[in-house]
């Protein structure tokens, strides 16, 4: 095999970038294999867009024509995991959107099936990963550059979403249909990254706002403050009615901290000693001198910052797609194992039910009180099925 086969499930937004991304030769192990979606409209699209590639109105069809190797499931949150267990099930590569599915329960049946399928590449769409700024961070945070994390905080409240946005699709910011709001849909990616570079937190407690600015039935503004143990802790906020918009991303350790604007710019400050150090030996004197501007900084501190130009859209996506291939191919090691897909998951469904609960709860919560939760918002909106 010198290319992989993909055949993408959904093509809409998501689905038809992946296709672009392919037909203009940014991915050079992949090309498309088969495109599906149940929308019969699309076929005319896909024929437009990709000429002569098979066009299948359901996945099985398609996964049962012998046109594809691997999957990526562009689909509403729901069908990821049971799409990627077919999938799996059937001998396909599987390259699951994120999130990696709505709550934990199914998403750990989809890491088990992958498990019993390690001849198999299990990927997630993590296409921020591939953004140089948080590599950056993650192996200077890796490297003890900054120390021990003592805080981290994210903002971001940059998903500005109009009425007319939720208003276009039924399905959209419904607890049946999406499965939540700001935290399943526009929050993923942060939520990732925010665990890949500082750790998984052990215990949760989230005031989410639900249907507050927009009418929706699930959160609109999420305020949330974790604790990783050992007096470290660290907060996420997050909404989708801020059209001004913040994107500010701090991590303080106990020799520095690192400050990122609008994922482009890192200020990192690395103490030349440690902080408990400097409190331990700095007289009163000393402080003055810092706090009136008398000190020679430098000695306290070296600063140093990193500027990241915007990269051209999709080619973070097209990286993903090349390292999905490439593993498949050749062995390369991913960015984004599919089996990592679950620690954002489990980090919303916390957020979720620490706030249904007005408590704070642990990252190991009661997986069957959630679903239980979740399914009483899903029968009180009326139309979808519970799930299990």
């Amino acid at each position: 095999m010198k290319k992989v086969r993909l055949g993408i499930i959904g093509f809409g937004a998501e689905g038809g970038l992946y296709g672009q991304l392919l037909n203009n030769g940014l991915v050079s192990n992949m090309e498309i294999g088969a495109i599906c979606d149940i929308d019969p409209a699309k076929e005319a699209l896909a024929e437009e867009k990709h000429p002569g590639v098979p066009f299948y109105d359901h996945y099985i069809k398609m996964l049962e024509s012998g046109d594809v190797d691997a999957i990526v499931t562009t689909v509403p949150h729901f069908f990821h995991t049971e799409m990627a267990i077919e999938a799996l099930d059937r001998g396909f590569h599987v390259l699951g959107e994120k999130p990696a599915g709505v709550y934990t329960k199914e998403v750990e049946r989809m890491n088990a099936k992958a498990a019993q399928h390690p001849e198999l590449t299990f990927g997630v769409f993590f296409n921020q990963r591939m953004n140089p700024l948080y590599q950056k961070l993650k192996e200077i945070v890796e490297n003890g550059e900054i120390g021990q994390i003592r805080r981290s905080s994210w903002i971001i409240t940059n998903w500005w979403r109009p009425q007319g946005y939720f208003d276009q699709s039924d399905w959209r910011a419904t607890w049946g249909g999406e499965g939540g709001g700001v935290l399943v849909n526009q929050a993923p990616h942060q939520l990732d990254l925010w665990q890949w570079i500082c750790g998984v937190p052990k215990k949760v407690f989230a005031k989410n706002a639900y249907g507050f600015r927009r009418d929706i039935a699930t959160e609109d503004e999420v305020n949330c403050i974790v604790d990783y143990g050992d007096g470290v802790t660290g907060s996420f906020t997050t909404c989708t009615h801020d059209i001004v918009g913040t994107d500010r991303f701090e991590i303080l350790g106990d020799q520095g901290k690192i400050v990122v604007e609008n994922s482009k710019t890192a200020t990192i400050t690395r103490l030349k000693k440690p902080e408990v150090e400097l409190s331990n030996n700095m007289d009163m004197s000393d402080v003055m001198k810092l706090f009136m501007g008398g000190m020679d900084l430098s000695e306290i501190w070296e600063v140093e910052t990193l500027e990241f130009a915007p990269e051209g859209h999709g080619l973070q996506h097209a990286r993903v797609l090349e390292n999905f291939a490439a593993n498949i191919l050749d062995g390369t090691p991913l960015v984004a194992p599919g089996s990592d897909g679950i620690v954002g998951v489990r980090l919303a469904n916390a957020m979720h039910l620490s706030s249904w609960l007005d408590k704070e709860v642990s990252m190991d919560f009661d997986e069957d009180e959630y679903l239980k939760l979740l399914n009483e918002r899903i029968e009180a909106e009326g139309k979808y099925e519970t799930r299990d």
